[in-house]
């Protein structure tokens, strides 16, 4: 009992950090009239809050016709095993998370805020099924300490490895292969020696 224990302690020391955390973020969306007759109002993200408390299309601030909405507050969730993707978004210029809306039909407002997420690589997924409109959208400072932290935790750069290619004989040549004295395909890897002899060649 005393051995095993003294391997369990032995044991390397595993990263203590969590392999999830998560923040309220709210987001702002700005609503302005169209620029065209068949959309009536264009609808862009400008913000997010780290932080925030709940929302639910909150007015802001308001200029004639322009109108800036705490349109939700949403989790924004870091993993680590997503550490390669956020480093991605934190070296964009500027470093940004990106906003996913998706039409809402039953909603106040002709859109609803579906997601938030540091993942450059995930924001492309929801980009490439055409069904959401994906927005990045700048980090406040405190955003891109925080993602960074997290990012720097557990990012591990894989060394590259180049991989050699097998290296294969090809002056080999296997026995009865490509003999002409083997007359059927099927028997092919038989010996020469076991060919049997044309009739009237017995004598």
């Amino acid at each position: 009992m005393k051995s095993h224990s003294i391997l369990v302690a032995m044991k390397p020391d595993v990263n203590p950090l969590p392999k999830m955390i998560s923040m309220p973020v709210g987001v702002v969306v700005r609503r302005s009239p169209g620029v065209t007759r068949w959309a009536k109002w264009a609808w862009r993200v400008v913000g997010v809050l780290p932080g925030a408390a709940p929302a639910q299309w909150r007015e802001l601030r308001r200029s004639e016709e322009t109108v800036e909405y705490h349109a939700a507050t949403v989790s924004l969730e870091l993993h680590r095993a997503d550490a390669e993707a956020y480093r991605v978004s934190l070296a964009m210029t500027p470093p940004s998370v990106f906003v996913v809306l998706r039409q809402d039909a039953d909603g106040p407002h002709e859109l609803a805020v579906h997601a938030v997420t540091a993942s450059a690589y995930e924001a492309q997924d929801y980009n490439d099924s055409g069904e959401e409109i994906v927005e990045p959208v700048a980090m406040p400072d405190g955003l891109v300490a925080w993602v960074k932290d997290f990012t720097d935790a557990h990012f591990k750069d894989e060394p590259f490895v180049k991989r050699k290619r097998d290296k294969k004989r090809i002056d080999l040549r296997e026995d009865g292969v490509g003999d002409a004295r083997i007359r059927q395909a099927a028997d092919v890897y038989r010996p020469p020696g076991s060919a049997k002899p044309k009739k009237g060649m017995m004598n």
